[in-house]
């Protein structure tokens, strides 16, 4: 949370000079750098003062507040383009003058290229005139050459500076805005939203700036290219150009289609993922209910689908590519085709020349012109939806003048009423009137709405507690003190300083509840308004907090508390109950007793209207009221808690799982091994033999095509040559035209359809190679242990789905495709030229070990570069997440100067990461230009030096081929990188394939289908250990579970309950026997362990899908079951009135059913397959009372011939079972029926009991009497109540106890 005060290394940039700042050698020390060892945060540089977040922001800011200003007077709509414009017009237009030079350039370089082969045509080995001039038109291409290998970079690294800016400035604005919404405009948007609006939206400003120029450099260019060609060959490049203008609107539909195929797959995408999540959340359930085949089912039909729709994009993606790969080769054929027909002769400057030029103008219109008009038309719609947002309500910033120095400070409210969107009819309070002194305590209860999530932020705890108060150490240790986080700080790894994650992941629910009101009473104001602090702890923690912190700490202070734990009514100075926002009565608690209220009848709410959750805050159920009598609240001290605190606040499952290992990162190369496996999950090696045929056929077409050219052009000059030597007259000889211009077509299919065939073939192969890596995935994924998914967060591992299986799908075959083809082009030109000028090899390999030892350099630095900027992304949009979430807070204490300028902070730190991104690539691409660059200068001068050996069609072929090869030779390498990056999806889905499986589903010993029938279980010394490393969970445990027994499992947390029925169900294989009705379960297959035995788990997990499916996903009961079953659990009319009945489908996770009736699904599974054996996990969830006594007694009733295991958090629940078992540490301490353990004073059980404080352990005490004599002296209980005879009172119920045993 804190910005963190680093030590920020001063920008080299600043003081470069202008050599430096050319070729970006300010950046060489960095990469020797990351040559050496990895790249941390402190290696980067500062921001530069002038891309710094809070100017940045503030600029634009300025300008948009102008903007609206202007509107208001006029009463129009703002328009953010219009600020935009203003803030960034000056700086924007002087690269508009670097687009015009360089476009120039590029057309001015075939004409020096035009007039060297001229050279050659006429060649004269006495000309020394003519040499000299060729020599300066060489020298003149070189310089062409140099000069756009390096302004096409300054240029580029400036546009997407450019970008960045406008990017960070809108960040700035979005966050500064965020701060200040109001409640209507809360309810308006959602974090998601804005979120969204910061991850997505700001990202198209980095790209429109960059093709933003071509949108009036292209169709000029377009239009000088057409000049020179028609002054070059005339009419006839109408034709060519023609084809160009063609291949724009095509292209376009196309773009079109797979922009709707592409949102498509997208949803189906989000559908499969979804269904992923919960499967891989589910995943405990679905072993223990056996289901896995049936997700199997959903999961594989779903990706079917998807990839049905990501092989039509992928064809068209292909297609599109092919078209690029041969537009070329189409417009030259057409030219010349137009050309020759009419009777025009073809001559090697022509035709290299005209090469060159369509070249040149391509790229421009059937690249960068329309990806400028796409980016731009995006960009349109995101600044519009960021428009909008800024024009949403704000908080209006009215600041009361407060006297703090008053002595006697008064709360006074008068007939309130509020509404927290004025839209609804209902106000949320009505008609509120209460007065608050000082030193006074107002309890407010009422009918329980959504609990509150109490808020943290990343940072550490104590930053937590201050909030930018100082720290004083006495005030501080009190504070922590009264707020009972004593304890847990000791047992966190660094005490106070623990740094807390995102949200509060390090901490549980109550320790997040506990630091919150921390903070409020560090703050120490005179007004504290506490909504409902004590629901997230246990009762034990929460008396502490109460006494010590509400009673006492607060004391001198006016307080208002919002509660509905009963127990603390008597302690308020006054109460005031609310219903439906209305004040139904007001007093103090000796008050309301005289009158005869029932608090609890008070919060008893209707079970269907659950009121609403608050707008803007994240609903979340607050953990079970226990509810203490009033007396035993105050009749022990807080010294029960400090030895109790430790075991309540673990999260449960703490012992069991070691810490989340780091995810596995594979440093440096891609083994060859990863690639063949790739290759051969998607076809057989004679498919793939097919495959580089083809791709070596497209290119080897591609060059005959243009050699077949000039070889043409060279038959034509040697006609015209002997024609006129031999009789002087200048009468030039036809060729056979038809030879030569149907071979000339014949290359041009051939290039068009190899094309085609290998970006579909590869597109095929590729795709296909996902699918079945995916699948392969999904199986050991379901055959995985538990162990696995308790390991492995379930984001790592639904990360390999959507974002690894994404890659693979998506952008791993688009990028192989596009290296391979840029490759062989450039093994083409070096081909060329070898074959031209075969000692072109002696500069080669210099520039080659050059090359090979730069890229080298170069990806060391850029991976770690890469990584940084990832990670430095993700502080930017926790922190606004985390600023939303507390937003209640950060007002309140007046933070929101402090936050904007943290999230700068965090934007810089980004920046810093960005800003090196761009330069470092920018330095690579540099230098590889150069290197190409050298080559054309190489082949330019050797062959003006080896000119009596060559002749003009070879020398037009080597050239314009060398040029072509400056922006492609970058780009390979580029995509050779990426492909690089993206193999690494493939490794980790790999990963993945093969991972240890847990036991068979089958086996070849099956039980008989009755089985069991009897239902008894006996463990016989059983130990239990999650993973083979870990700790023993379960020791020595032997036990003997008779048919039919109710068997309450007690023990606090971590004392092996849940590990119990883990090792019944061989989660994980226990060491020891485990029988069931005379069968031992190591020997049986999972399956069919695992369905005979029913659970009803501790989180009732329901399933997206139909309700019918959730019930029974393999179809194997009649609908009339179901709705015996749903009738049975009272669920039948709240099925009933869904739309669909049971083919309903449910919302996400079934999230549109409270918990209690998800719990009644999960009873209701039970209750289906009547099985002889039920384990319940008890809820410790929010199901309320009257829920939960209808399953007690539904399991009484419906499962009384069942054996029941019932892991219990609330004594009440078990106390009348046949007997209690009490494990301890994963051994099991004492098993007997619960009257007899209660006799003995030292047994564990009887502790347990007395805990609960005196009121409710008579009531424990009394229930288990009555269990015990009704079963075994049923004579002695009347009428369900026990004959009160001195002999049968507890004292001398110990020698009943001995008789009876």
């Amino acid at each position: 949370m804190e910005a963190v005060p680093r030590e920020e290394k001063p920008n080299p940039l600043q003081d470069a000079n202008f050599c430096s700042r050319l070729f970006f050698w300010w950046l060489n020390p960095l990469f020797i750098t990351g040559h050496k060892r990895k790249l941390e945060e402190d290696d980067m540089y500062k921001v530069l003062p002038e891309d710094s977040s809070k100017k940045l922001g503030e600029e634009l800011q300025w300008y948009w507040d102008k903007e609206v200003q202007k509107a208001k007077k006029r009463g129009k709509m703002p328009h953010l383009t219009k600020a935009i414009i203003l803030c960034y017009w000056k700086s924007y237009l002087v690269l508009g003058a670097f687009t015009m030079i360089e476009e120039t350039i590029k057309i001015v370089q075939p004409i020096f290229l035009g007039k060297i082969i001229n050279y050659f045509e006429t060649y004269d080995a006495s000309d020394e005139v003519a040499l000299n001039f060729a020599y300066c038109y060489a020298a003149a291409l070189s310089v062409c050459t140099l000069i756009l290998a390096i302004m096409h970079h300054l240029y580029f690294y400036h546009v997407q500076r450019a970008g960045m800016k406008l990017r960070v400035a809108m960040c700035h604005m979005i966050y500064r805005k965020a701060l200040r919404l109001s409640n209507v405009a809360m309810a308006k948007t959602t974090t998601g939203q804005i979120v969204n609006l910061l991850s997505n939206d700001v990202n198209k400003f980095d790209q429109v700036t960059i093709f933003l120029h071509f949108l009036w450099a292209g169709p000029i260019q377009a239009v000088a290219v057409t000049v020179l060609l028609w002054m070059e060959i005339g009419p006839s490049c109408l034709a060519g150009m023609a084809v160009l203008i063609i291949l724009l609107p095509v292209q376009t539909c196309i773009g079109r289609l797979f922009s709707s195929l592409r949102s498509k797959t997208a949803a189906l995408t989000d559908v499969r993922i979804r269904t992923m999540n919960e499967v891989i959340s589910g995943m405990k359930i679905i072993k223990m209910y056996a289901w896995e085949k049936s997700f199997a089912e959903l999961v594989s039909g779903l990706r079917r689908k998807e990839i049905s729709m990501v092989m039509k994009s992928s064809y068209l993606r292909g297609l599109n590519l092919a078209s690029f790969f041969v537009a070329s080769k189409i417009t030259v054929f057409m030219t010349f085709m137009a050309y020759v027909l009419l009777g025009n002769f073809i001559s090697a400057s022509r035709v290299f020349v005209a090469v060159s030029l369509y070249g040149a103008v391509r790229l421009t219109v059937t690249l960068f012109f329309p990806a400028a008009v796409e980016r731009v038309s995006e960009a349109v719609i995101s600044i519009r939806r960021i428009k909008n947002f800024l024009m949403l309500d704000e908080v209006s910033h009215f600041k009361p003048q407060l006297h703090g120095d008053n002595e006697n400070i008064i709360l006074h409210v008068q007939d309130l009423t509020c509404y927290w969107d004025k839209s609804l009819e209902t106000p949320a309070l009505q008609q509120i009137s209460f007065t608050v002194r000082r030193g006074e305590l107002l309890a407010v209860i009422g009918p329980v709405g959504a609990g509150k999530q109490p808020w943290v932020f990343s940072g550490t705890v104590r930053s937590n507690i201050l909030f930018d108060k100082e720290y004083e150490k006495e005030k501080y240790e009190k504070v922590l003190k009264v707020c009972a986080l004593k304890k847990d700080l000791e047992l966190l790894a660094n005490g106070d300083l623990t740094v807390i994650g995102d949200r509060g992941a390090t901490l549980s629910g109550g320790q997040k509840a506990r630091v919150n009101l921390a903070r409020a009473v560090y703050q120490d104001a005179d007004i504290y308004l506490l909504d409902d602090p004590l629901s997230a702890v246990d009762a034990e923690v929460g008396r502490h907090l109460f006494e010590k912190c509400i009673c006492q700490a607060l004391h001198q202070k006016i307080s208002v508390l919002v509660t509905h734990q009963l127990q603390y009514l008597r302690a308020a100075n006054q109460i005031l109950i609310l219903k439906d926002g209305k004040m139904v009565g007001k007093g103090t608690y000796a008050e309301f007793l005289r009158s005869g209220i029932d608090f609890a009848s008070l919060l008893k709410k209707d079970e269907e209207t659950e009121p609403p959750s608050v707008p803007g805050t994240p609903s979340l159920k607050s953990s079970r009221n226990r509810t203490f009598s009033e007396s035993s609240v105050w009749s022990q001290d807080s010294s029960v808690h400090s030895q109790k605190d430790g075991a309540v606040e673990q999260p449960p499952g703490d012992n069991t799982v070691a810490a989340v290992p780091e995810e596995s990162r594979h440093e440096g190369k891609i083994s060859f091994k990863v690639y063949r496996k790739y290759f051969t999950a998607g076809a057989n090696y004679f498919v793939i033999f097919i495959l580089i045929l083809f791709n070596i056929l497209a290119q080897v077409a591609y060059v005959l095509q243009d050699w077949w050219l000039s070889y043409w052009a060279n038959r034509q000059e040697k006609l015209n040559l002997t024609t006129n030597g031999n009789n002087g007259t200048n009468g030039t000889q036809h060729l056979d035209l038809n030879f030569y211009l149907g071979i000339y077509a014949g290359l041009t299919v051939a290039t068009i359809l190899f094309g085609i065939i290998r970006s579909l073939l590869v597109f095929q192969v590729l795709v296909n190679s996902g699918q079945n890596l995916h699948n392969k995935m999904f199986q050991s994924i379901l055959k995985a242990p538990v162990l696995f998914f308790d390991r492995n967060p379930i984001g790592r591992i639904l990360n390999r789905f959507s974002k690894d299986i994404g890659h693979l799908d998506d952008l791993l075959p688009l990028t192989f495709l596009d290296f391979v083809q840029t490759l062989l082009q450039i093994f083409g030109v070096v081909a060329v030229a070898v074959a031209v000028i075969p000692w072109i090899l002696i500069p080669l390999i210099p520039l080659f070990i050059l090359f090979i030892f730069l890229r080298r350099y170069f990806l060391d630095t850029s991976r770690d570069i890469k990584r940084l900027e990832s990670t430095t992304r993700s502080p930017v949009f926790s922190h606004l997440s985390s600023s939303l979430q507390g937003l209640w807070t950060i007002r309140a204490l007046k933070a929101e100067e402090r936050f904007q300028k943290l999230f700068d902070a965090h934007q810089d730190l980004h920046s810093e990461a960005w800003f090196l991104f761009l330069t470092t690539s920018r330095w690579f691409a540099v230098r590889l230009d150069a290197i190409c660059a050298i080559f054309v200068i190489v082949v330019a001068f050797g062959s003006l030096l080896l000119a009596k050996t060559l002749n003009a069609g070879q020398v037009g072929l080597a050239l314009s081929y060398a040029i072509t090869l400056m922006g492609t030779f970058q780009w390979g390498v580029r995509q050779s990188a990426e492909v690089e990056n993206l193999m690494i999806s493939v490794e980790r889905v790999m990963e993945y394939t093969d991972l240890e499986k847990e036991a068979p589903w089958e086996t070849n010993k099956h039980p008989p289908p009755e089985w069991p029938n009897q239902g008894m279980i006996a463990f016989e010394n059983v130990n239990f250990t999650y993973s083979l490393d870990g700790p023993l969970v379960l020791r020595h445990l032997s036990v003997l579970i008779k048919p039919r027994e109710k068997v309450g499992i007690v023990g606090r947390t971590g004392a092996g309950k849940s590990s119990l029925i883990a090792a019944l169900f061989r989660l994980a294989e226990p060491e020891g026997r485990i029988w069931i009705d005379k069968y031992l379960t190591s020997e049986l297959g999972l399956h069919d362990l695992r369905k005979k035995i029913s659970i009803i788990p501790q989180e009732p997990v329901l399933f997206t899908g139909t309700m019918r499916k959730n019930l029974d996903p393999f179809n194997e009961y009649t609908d009339e079951e179901l709705w015996n079953a749903l009738e049975e659990v009272q669920l039948k009319e709240v099925v009933e009135d869904l739309p669909n009945k049971m083919e309903t489908q449910l919302a996400e996770s079934g999230s549109n059913f409270s918990v209690g009736q998800r719990q009644l699904v999960c009873l209701a599974r039970a209750v289906l397959k009547k099985n002889r054996i039920l384990i319940i996990d008890e809820a410790t969830a929010n199901v309320d009372p009257r829920t939960d006594e209808f399953i007690q007694k539904t399991i009484r009733e419906t499962f009384a011939h069942c054996t029941v295991l019932t892991i219990a958090h609330r004594l009440n629940t078990i106390i009348d079972s046949d007997r209690i078992m009490v494990l301890d540490a994963g051994r099991l301490k004492e098993y007997g029926e619960p009257y007899i353990l209660l006799q003995e004073q030292d047994s564990l059980f009887y502790k347990m009991v007395q805990q609960v404080g005196k009121t409710e352990a008579a009531s424990l005490f009394e229930t288990a009497k009555r269990v015990y004599f009704s079963k075994n002296y049923p004579e002695v209980v009347q009428n369900g109540q026990l004959a009160t005879d001195s002999s049968l009172d507890p004292s001398s119920g110990l020698c009943v106890t001995e008789t009876a045993l």
